[in-house]
């Protein structure tokens, strides 16, 4: 499974390739995780009500992970790792620690996240598409 990060989802919905036909396989074969506040930030960008309610089907329709609590334990994490040095911030905390219990890759553009991902054995990078 994958959790592709806010940064891999505004490429998909601009039809960037080749995030664009990667994520379309991932989807139709359902293995793409939701998490709400990946979909948060991207309804809070979304300039329309079509374009929310476009994100808001995928939303509906994706696999989830256990998300009660992540919140506190992104916190821990944070602290723990000393990620806001890293400018590393509490949402990417929370998709580096749902990615852990979900045993799942992390897809991301974002190069502080890279960066950090790839300090940590028990994250992995997709390849050809992290943008390493």
């Amino acid at each position: 499974m994958i959790i592709a990060d806010t940064s891999i989802w505004v490429e998909f919905f601009k039809r960037i390739e080749p995030i664009f036909s990667s994520l379309v396989t991932l989807l139709e074969n359902r293995n793409i995780i939701g998490l709400s506040c990946i979909f948060g930030e991207l309804l809070q960008g979304a300039r329309n009500k079509r374009e929310r309610q476009t994100i808001q089907s995928y939303w509906e329709n994706l696999p989830r992970t256990d998300e009660s609590s992540i919140f506190i334990e992104a916190g821990i994490y944070s602290s723990e790792q000393k990620l806001l040095s890293k400018s590393i911030g509490l949402i990417d905390a929370v998709i580096l620690v749902a990615a852990g219990k979900a045993n799942s890759q992390v897809w991301t553009l974002d190069k502080k996240l890279l960066n950090v991902l790839a300090r940590e054995d028990q994250f992995h990078l997709a390849n050809g598409v992290s943008g390493a």
